[in-house]
């Protein structure tokens, strides 16, 4: 499994977006795209990356850049997965 399919995985389960989930592409917009990925959602996921692909995100590490899309968020998990 790809980073990109366990980052769509993730927020597939964690924002419930059920069968939208396959339309994500890595240039699929999440802040401001997704009405349900908002401030809470963003600790949620963060949590759950943390938990499902044993990486530890520090709060200095977190900007908007990271959640623009999700490829940026992909870009960012891959970086701490040392991948």
């Amino acid at each position: 499994m790809t980073t990109f399919d366990r980052v769509v995985g993730i927020l597939r389960d964690t924002l419930q977006l059920g069968d939208r989930a396959a339309k994500l592409t890595l240039d699929s917009p999440l802040l401001g795209g997704l009405p349900e990925f908002d401030s809470m959602a963003v600790v949620t996921v963060v949590t759950m990356l943390e938990d499902e692909l044993g990486i530890a995100v520090d709060d200095d590490e977190l900007s908007a850049d990271v959640f623009t899309t999700v490829g940026s968020l992909t870009a960012f998990v891959s970086q701490k997965l040392g991948s």
